[in-house]
């Protein structure tokens, strides 16, 4: 078989191996007016930030800003960035008072490394960076409806700072800075102590999620929101999923039936297509375990350097692409020629075989396949987090002039001993060593693992639970978060009794997505936006926040076995929610789009009717194990997520 991973060069050692020195060590920094002893109200007035931001041009809301510690023995420089802002005049500075009930709301990003800041100037917050360096204020800020705090975390990340042996070295670890971090909090925000928490975050986010393991946590935790959340090993939520990614977007595979059938064999010989029922009644499903390749090539040499970070790595591929690319011929005669040959070297090998040289790494298959003969990702970019973005580079959304300006680390008393960036190399246990752990360092146990425990520990203390996806996102998809669901127990019942096919609606009336509610269990997607919902979907992300978050919106929830509050949705209740015909393309900006022909779409809906109407074999049937796991483990992404969690 081709091998298509010729374009897919071996990254270098450096970047993805051990790594053991430049271990940053970096310290607070004690601003003017600093006051002294231990945290009280009186440090509102320190942290509030007054001077003028640069390229600021209209008023914000009153916010507040700078380091915390995180009381972490022996590790007195190990600190963690907030920035804070009221949603009306005097509501983070009111006394502590039982009765008040505003919700308030703290965001933390993914990575492992990456900064919240980046929420905040480009998803959610009320200031966002655009591509030309300037700042534009955002309607559809999530502090318009409660007090909202964005924070770098875990200590050493964006803002954040950590002696050169202070970094954690788990997640267990992450959770204890992060109770020190909110004890101190408080103390300078008394209300927050008694006030609803609403804890919220995506990505790689939902393993620091677990973040209570005190029997007197500090504030009163009232629902967690998990956005693409890779709650399992990397075999379920990467390449597991991804026939369901050519089946929303098969503009991947140029609409090809044969090559839709090669990976819906592989699928199948893999043991990927597990059989999801409402209610799940036959057991848990069985351990999924990658085939690793057989044949060396590129790829199969790539596995033995555990990646740092997966966007990072495309980014790397995307570069030797377009390197290659520019010293011989791309014109559509030669990409279907190398197509064509593709497709011969499948039927000459062996029915019933898994490729030789992916094994059961569909989704890295998947995307080598749409970089090389898929417009527009054959431009030389696949961007997992938003499938229809072919632009190369994509725009650059960078807030590192705004937060390096010195005008800004003033006003936010920000550390001087280290410049803000968005993404950091985390070195977990202050070293970096990818041979051990995930593929990022970190040896914590994937959340899978203890989910139901969670899930019985959650609803005792009356802590509700969202899971959202976005339809877009191919690097954490939908159908692996759905998977998950079906194999946790909630409310003493083995995943959801009835097929999410609710539809909802934003304030406009537009079809937003797909919920479902069920024994304290929330799970929506997100028409139409990537693995950063807030960034594609600002409008609707707000109302989801509102309604399903902060709010108590039944829509999608079941009443009984015959009732669920909205409807249900025959059109909805697939497997697959179908993607745009929409895509984007252009260097640095988006240049141009291109649609799909709707006979192209028609005839493609009259080909998958018929192809998926009878399973491969005999579908993976369930077991009695409890737990999907992988001896590749993926970023637990609500890893931990609430372990040990001891509710408010």
């Amino acid at each position: 078989m081709l091998d298509l991973t010729i374009l897919s060069l071996a990254l270098a050692t450096s970047v993805f191996g051990q790594q053991q020195s430049n271990i940053p060590n970096t310290w607070p920094n004690a601003w003017p007016a600093i006051p002294s002893g231990d945290f009280s109200p009186e440090w509102q007035n320190y942290f509030e930030v007054k001077d003028v931001l640069p390229n600021i041009t209209q008023p914000l809301s009153r916010n507040f800003a700078g380091n915390i510690p995180v009381n972490r023995p022996g590790h007195a420089n190990n600190t963690l960035f907030f920035w804070g802002f009221e949603s009306r005049n005097g509501s983070l500075t009111a006394p502590a008072n039982e009765s008040n009930n505003d919700p308030w709301i703290i965001w933390l990003q993914g990575g492992p490394g990456s900064s919240g800041m980046i929420a905040l100037m480009t998803e959610n917050g009320p200031i966002h960076v655009k591509s030309n360096y300037s700042l534009i204020f955002n309607d559809f800020s999530w502090d318009h409806l409660a007090d909202a705090f964005w924070i770098d975390q875990p200590v050493g990340t964006g803002y954040s700072t950590s002696d050169r042996t202070g970094y954690v070295a788990n997640e267990d670890q992450t959770g204890e800075d992060f109770v020190g971090f909110l004890s101190n909090l408080v103390k300078v925000f008394p209300s927050l102590a008694t006030r609803p928490l609403y804890l919220t975050g995506e990505s790689y986010a939902g393993t620091y999620i677990h973040l209570f393991s005190t029997p007197n946590p500090p504030v009163k935790l009232r629902k967690i929101a998990i956005g693409d959340g890779s709650l399992g090993s990397l075999a379920t939520v990467e390449e597991l999923p991804a026939l369901n990614v050519i089946e929303t977007y098969p503009q991947l595979i140029n609409y090809d039936p044969d090559v839709f059938n090669y990976f819906r064999e592989q699928e199948h010989l893999c043991g990927f297509d597990l059989n999801l029922t409402y209610p799940q009644t036959s057991g848990h499903f069985p351990t999924l375990n990658l085939t690793r390749p057989t044949r060396q090539s590129a790829f199969s040499d790539s596995l033995d350097e555990p990646r740092f970070e997966r966007q990072s790595f495309r980014q790397r591929v995307a570069q030797k692409y377009a390197a290659k690319q520019a010293t011989q011929t791309n014109d559509l005669e030669h990409r279907n020629r190398k197509r064509e040959e593709w497709k011969r070297d499948l039927t000459g090998r062996a029915n019933g075989t898994i490729d030789p040289f992916y094994g059961c790494f569909l989704f890295d298959e998947l995307v080598d396949y749409a970089s090389n003969f898929s417009f527009p990702w054959t431009n030389g970019h696949f961007d997992v987090y938003d499938i229809p973005d072919g632009t190369n580079p994509e725009p650059p959304l960078d807030a590192s002039v705004f937060f390096n300006d010195n005008r800004t680390r003033a006003a936010l008393h920000a550390p001087t001993s280290k410049d803000w960036i968005r993404n950091f190399n985390y070195p977990f246990g202050s070293v970096r060593n990818r041979s051990i752990g995930n593929q990022y360092g970190d040896p914590s146990v994937e959340p899978i693992a203890f989910l139901s425990d969670l899930a019985t520990n959650a609803t005792a203390n009356n802590v509700s639970i969202v899971f959202y996806s976005g339809n877009d996102d191919s690097l954490v998809q939908h159908r692996g978060t759905e998977v998950i669901i079906q194999n946790m127990t909630f409310g003493g019942i083995q995943g959801f009794t009835k097929k999410p096919s609710t539809p909802w609606f934003d304030d406009d009336g537009n079809f937003a997505g797909i919920v479902h509610q069920e024994r304290n269990l929330t799970y929506v997607l997100f028409q139409g936006a990537g693995h950063l919902v807030p960034e594609w979907q600002p409008a609707a992300a707000l109302a989801f926040i509102r309604e399903f978050v902060l709010g108590s919106n039944k829509t999608g929830l079941v009443v009984d076995s015959t009732t669920v509050i909205g409807g249900e949705n025959s059109t909805l209740a697939n497997d697959v929610l179908p993607g745009g015909t929409l895509f984007y393309y252009g260097s640095a900006t988006t240049a141009g789009t291109s649609t799909v022909p709707a006979a192209t779409v028609a005839s493609w809906e009259s080909f998958i009717a018929t192809a998926t109407a009878t399973p491969i074999g005999s579908q993976v049937q369930l077991s009695d194990s409890k737990v999907m796991t992988s001896s590749f483990l993926v970023m637990p992404i609500v890893g931990m997520l609430w372990g040990a969690l001891v509710l408010a």
